[in-house]
């Protein structure tokens, strides 16, 4: 238990840290970087150098900042880190690395002010709060079905769009895959001829659980460095028969379950774990309303439009609707433009469940959207680290 002394210390900080947590995590990965260069086998080198992952952690550490007295008050985000750090491998011998270059960090950036009595009482509070992520990670690699990575062979390469690509993955080893929750993803990790480092990247889960078989859909993007260069690996490289190294599936992003209304609302590639949900919507409780709302520039960067089609034909009351930008032919959309607050209002009322996963700006324009509506249980997914919805340049509705 942290003193009473300490937790004053740290509460008394955080106002500090809310200025200066992005320049203190900048040069905390720097850093740490630079002396065990071993840990971007790990790190996502692409939101390390767009700055995602500093402002995430920069977040972390002033939330527990202010809250290290009741640190269950965060423990939803302490679990969403944990997935993410379960899927990448992280250990508990990582911790007391993580935390050395954190207080050197904060001493760097702070000068003076960061008197040996703030970083004692920081270097205790990060004791309590590294001990907290172990033992929940503990817990979820124990249901995880296997720790690290596996190696997994691409059984079959479909293109489902001009930019979306599906990979089946089936175990080297054989026997079946672990069972996951509709909407979470697993960890991909490649080694790029090339390359110093591996890659790992989270791709999420686009099917309903099989027993022999994952499937995830990978959008190749324009740009091929940083953002690009896993996904883009995997279309220009990877084949049926090729191996790929997987971890467990993770995730706190999934359908609940029951039987009230859902709508399934998705941008671009954001459809990927709405298949999970809608297939096994479709395969295990086909009478729950189901609304699928999907948002592309066109239909020829529309994914699964016909495998959706198939699935919603097999429910009971189910509705459709898809939203192009800029369509080829005005006849293969229900609207042309944005999703905006007329379409949503069609299809969605105040007790529905919104599940909602695309680009930042189209999360950020959808969700608030919703709330004006007055609909409060809504989940969705950032591919890659959280970020402050509020914070994100909006797109026309």
């Amino acid at each position: 238990m942290l003193s009473q002394k300490t937790i004053e210390i740290v509460k008394s900080t955080a106002p500090v840290l809310e200025v200066k947590g992005t320049e203190i995590t900048s040069v905390f990965y720097n850093n740490l970087f630079t002396n065990h260069p071993e840990l971007l086998n790990i790190f996502n080198h692409a939101n390390q150098k767009r700055g995602r992952q500093q402002t995430a952690l920069a977040n972390t550490v002033y939330a527990a900042a202010q809250h290290i007295d009741k640190l269950e008050t965060i423990l939803p985000v302490v679990k969403q880190i944990a997935h993410k750090h379960r899927s990448l491998g992280v250990k508990p011998e990582h911790y007391p690395i993580v935390g050395e270059h954190l207080l050197q960090a904060i001493k760097q950036v702070l000068g003076e002010a960061a008197t040996d009595e703030i970083i004692e009482a920081w270097g205790e509070a990060y004791g309590v709060i590294a001990g907290v992520f172990i033992n929940v990670e503990e817990e979820m690699y124990k249901e995880a079905g296997y720790r690290d990575f596996k190696t997994f062979v691409v059984s079959e390469k479909v293109e489902e769009s001009d930019v979306i690509t599906s990979f089946y993955l089936q175990p080297k080893e054989g026997g079946d895959v672990p069972a996951y929750i509709p909407g979470q993803y697993i960890s991909v990790r490649v080694t790029i001829p090339g390359e110093e480092f591996t890659h790992i990247r989270q791709y999420s889960l686009s099917s309903a659980p099989r027993q022999d078989f994952f499937r995830i859909s990978v959008k190749k993007e324009a740009e091929f460095d940083p953002i690009g260069k896993v996904s883009n690996f995997l279309h220009e490289k990877i084949e049926a028969g090729s191996e790929i190294e997987v971890s467990a599936p993770a995730g706190d992003f999934h359908l609940e379950e029951g039987q009230s209304p859902v709508a399934l609302i998705s941008g671009g590639v954001g459809i990927t774990p709405m298949m999970s949900m809608l297939d096994t919507i479709a395969r295990n409780i086909p009478e729950r309303k189901t609304t699928f709302i999907h948002a592309s520039k066109h239909e020829g960067v529309h994914a699964f439009r016909d495998e959706v089609d198939t699935l919603m034909d097999e429910l009971v009351n189910g509705e459709t609707c898809y939203i192009y930008e800029n369509p080829h032919d005005e006849s293969q959309s229900h609207f042309q433009g944005y999703v905006n607050k007329d379409i949503l209002s069609q299809y969605v009322d105040e007790g529905t469940t919104c599940y909602v996963c695309g680009p930042a700006p189209f999360m950020k324009a959808v969700i608030s959207t919703l709330k004006e509506m007055g609909v409060t249980t809504i989940h969705f997914e950032f591919f890659g680290p959280a970020m402050d919805l509020s914070k994100v340049e909006s797109v026309p509705v």
